[in-house]
């Protein structure tokens, strides 16, 4: 199983900032402990080189880095450990490097414009953000008929309110989100809260895989509605450790 098959396969990725590397290894254990060895390491710090090299030194997780923006950074987080990157655009210089350092790649692209423009380059698993900001699910919905072998990764204001009409979506490969790894948790080194919060993520996001295959082959409205209906039963109870944390919604 190549690497994006097995990043999507469990369909939430953990969009991660870690202002320390020290932090890197007790939220590994709480990723893994939560049932999501998963974690899109963010390069909104300087820390996140030595975060990826801490998780992908354990060996199970699947660590890959985000917020790539430039060549060098793709160099930096492939020597780290890095098994995949993830940029919020469609760099041709990052998605080319990344090709050339034998490491998959995931651009950001929220128009049809930008998915021909990733589908020239051979891509054809995209990051979709922001998403919220961009339209939400209706927007992916929208833009996934006439590209019908594109896959999306909504990312951007997803949360378990939302999260069931996202993956509602045959499209939608996976998501990427953070509510499961707060900053102010990582900050407070409450892993234990994390561990919680990851393991009703999952729960939410295999409710709602069940509800998409109740209803059939073509998902519908209804099986769309029970999603929903699933997610915002569950939300409270994350928003309820969430805010035990700090974190604000």
């Amino acid at each position: 199983m190549d690497v994006l098959t097995r990043l999507t396969a469990h369909r939430i990725i953990p969009v991660v900032v870690l202002p320390s590397a020290e932090s890197a290894g007790p939220l590994g254990e709480a990723l893994v402990a939560g049932g999501l060895p998963v974690a899109e390491v963010t390069f909104r710090t300087a820390a996140a080189a030595q975060a990826i090299a801490a998780l992908a030194a354990r060996g199970d997780i699947l660590v890959g880095a985000g917020t790539v923006l430039t060549r060098q950074q793709v160099d930096q987080a492939v020597q780290a450990g890095a098994q995949y990157i993830v940029s919020p655009g469609s760099s041709r210089a990052v998605i080319e490097h990344a090709r050339a350092a034998g490491v998959p790649v995931v651009p950001g692209a929220v128009t049809a414009t930008e998915i021909q423009a990733a589908l020239e380059l051979g891509i054809d698993l995209v990051k979709f953000f922001p998403a919220e900001a961009c339209g939400g699910a209706g927007a992916v919905r929208a833009l996934a008929a006439p590209f019908a072998g594109v896959r999306f990764v909504p990312t951007g204001g997803v949360s378990p309110a939302n999260l069931g009409q996202y993956l509602a979506i045959k499209a939608v490969a996976a998501v990427g989100g953070s509510w499961m790894v707060p900053q102010s948790a990582i900050a407070a080194g409450d892993f234990a809260a994390i561990e919680r919060l990851t393991s009703q993520a999952v729960a939410l996001a295999a409710g709602s895989a069940a509800d998409v295959a109740a209803g059939g082959a073509a998902g519908g409205a209804a099986a769309t509605g029970n999603a929903a209906a699933s997610a915002a039963q569950t939300a409270a109870a994350i928003t309820t450790a969430a805010t035990a944390t700090g974190r604000e919604n």
